[in-house]
């Protein structure tokens, strides 16, 4: 499907009991669909991945990039804040370097549990960066 792609991975410390099932099952995902990871990085937090994608998607050789974390409900609105700042951010970067850019990151308003059922979201980011890369490339 993915012929000759190459992608970067960007995955979340914080949580890392879940990020690091995700990262397995994005991994797993992408040697299916025939993608190269050609970069992995992790990042302390995802309010912390932008910087990190937006150096990624300056590199020519990359051709999308997948983000994942795990952004869980705690007893303020915090979850709320961190995860529409970073999509926004996110979606921003994809424009600018149009380059696809996967959300693999759950949440707000989840528990933990909720979070571990979730970790397949891994995969469907691969699979959204590989389809997008295909028909950007086919225009």
């Amino acid at each position: 499907m993915a012929e000759n792609m190459s992608i970067g991975i960007v995955c979340s410390e914080y949580n890392y009991d879940i990020t690091l099932m995700m990262l397995e099952r994005a991994r797993e995902h992408a040697k299916f669909l025939g993608v190269e990871i050609s970069k992995e990085i992790s990042v302390p937090g995802v309010y912390d991945m932008p910087l990190v994608v937006k150096r990624l998607l300056k590199d020519p050789k990359i051709d999308g990039v997948v983000a994942i974390g795990a952004v869980i409900e705690g007893e303020t609105e915090h979850d709320e804040i961190i995860m529409a700042q970073t999509s926004r951010k996110l979606t921003d970067l994809s424009v600018e370097f149009d380059k696809p850019v996967g959300l693999g990151i759950s949440g707000p308003g989840m528990s933990r549990l909720q979070a571990q059922e979730r970790i397949e979201k891994a995969k469907e980011a691969v699979e959204a960066v590989s389809k997008l890369h295909t028909k950007l490339k086919n225009k």
